[in-house]
């Protein structure tokens, strides 16, 4: 199912310079495009719209241990609460945790790539409201969390 995610403003890479009235499509757990929404609203037509508040942009990189939480599950879901959808095996040692970070189908690096919003790459999304804080995880397409 195609879903387009729209936003006032669209980041194409973590510290890249926002961009209004843009969006992008999801085909699976793949990006399908990205650009202006009025095109991708024609060019898409059927696909189903949402429409977050805030500032739309690739999921981000956990670089460290993972937070702590009583639970391997807690601690993955920290993460999501936070736009995480990539984390790096390093911090992984622990089959409980990696269970559960496999589970959740966060990405699991070997070392840190840049995460980038481009047509073909893993539909991993993050939307943030003025403040930073994490108000959709979007992990390979599929609402991973989202704030009430």
């Amino acid at each position: 199912m195609l879903t387009l995610h729209t936003a006032p403003l669209l980041r194409l890479t973590p510290d890249g310079e926002p961009v209004p009235d843009h969006a992008v499509v999801v085909s699976g757990d793949r990006v399908e495009a990205v650009g202006p929404l009025s095109e991708l609203s024609g060019a898409y037509a059927g696909a189903r719209v949402r429409r977050w508040p805030g500032t739309l942009g690739p999921g981000l990189l956990h670089d460290g241990p993972l937070p702590a939480a009583p639970t391997p599950r807690e601690r993955v879901y920290a993460l999501l609460r936070r736009g995480v959808t990539a984390v790096l095996a390093e911090h992984l040692a622990d089959p409980a945790l990696r269970a559960a970070v496999d589970r959740s189908d966060l990405a699991v690096l070997p070392a840190p790539v840049p995460s980038a919003l481009n047509p073909g790459r893993r539909a991993d999304l993050a939307v943030h409201d003025a403040d930073g804080a994490c108000l959709v995880t979007v992990v390979a397409g599929r609402i991973a969390h989202r704030r009430a």
